[in-house]
């Protein structure tokens, strides 16, 4: 599989776990549905021909609504990055905090790009209001020209697999999104981590893992659910108390999860499915 790494960010993205969870995957007939597609890298990665792609976070699901419609071209990102990077250059974090103050108020996909990619450890992260409120990165010279040509890039795969395939955004709960599925569909879920990082957007508790747990176990259609199994200091109890009637793969991973230097450490990952991988 040749990898696609998206242009948008975030902790705990499946870029480099995408071939093992497209070695799981069945064939089938229906569409490709996910109910938390974040940076869209599985999905941009199995490159289905036809897709739901829904997120309660209505800024990514902006981002990649504008590159499908042609609004976000990579030459339009390329003219953006490079003036906003100069200015960054010029003025350090005032200008990033411009910019967060300027997204905040108007949500241009493009001050997303900015920030998602000019943010403290590529997070995404909003408070109780819906603001964006990741701090600097501590980084003037961030938009490099090695790296914005790096993002412009990804933009321009990230384009051509839309164009190519029939993929929809939509920007709704995850009950919302598994509504829609048929016996003919796979869903794949990467909710926020129970008991990890989980304040993507909007949180994530137990309430949400149950309700998240009796909609795919009723569901029509064949489902892979990632989630995290355990590390050196603790597992996930909810994988057997609740996911247990499941089988279980597991994947030894390591990626950033927090802010800290301690939260930073290799993560068993697991894939539960709903048949027989």
């Amino acid at each position: 599989m040749n990898r696609i790494v998206p242009p948008i960010k975030s902790q705990g993205i499946k870029t480099k776990l995408a071939a093992w969870i497209a070695s799981v995957v069945p064939p089938f007939a229906g569409r490709w549905i996910e109910p938390f597609v974040g940076t869209g890298a599985v999905a941009f990665n199995l490159a289905p021909q036809r897709a739901l792609l829904g997120d309660i976070n209505p800024h990514a699901i902006g981002f990649y609504q504008a590159v499908a419609a042609g609004k976000i071209t990579s030459e339009i990102a390329e003219t953006y990055l490079r003036a906003e990077g100069d200015k960054l250059r010029t003025r350090g974090e005032a200008h990033y905090y411009a910019v967060r103050d300027r997204f905040n108020l108007r949500h241009d996909p493009l001050d997303f790009l900015f920030l998602n990619r000019a943010c403290f450890n590529g997070m995404i992260r909003f408070n109780r209001s819906g603001a964006f409120n990741v701090p600097f990165c501590r980084k003037p010279n961030r938009f490099a020209p090695s790296y914005v040509t790096k993002i412009v890039h990804q933009i321009a795969a990230a384009a051509a697999l839309l164009k190519a395939n029939a993929y929809v955004f939509a920007c709704q709960p995850f009950e919302q999104t598994l509504a829609g599925a048929t016996a003919d569909d796979i869903v794949y879920c990467d909710p926020p981590y129970i008991g990890r990082y989980a304040d993507y957007y909007n949180g994530w508790d137990e309430v949400c893992e149950h309700r998240l747990f009796d909609l795919l176990d009723g569901a029509p259609c064949r489902f892979i659910l990632s989630t995290w199994h355990h590390n050196a200091h603790r597992s996930n109890g909810y994988v057997r108390a609740l996911w247990g009637k499941f089988p279980v793969l597991t994947k030894d991973h390591f990626y950033h999860v927090g802010a800290r230097e301690t939260n930073r450490n290799p993560m068993v990952e697991a894939l539960i499915t709903n048949f027989a991988p």
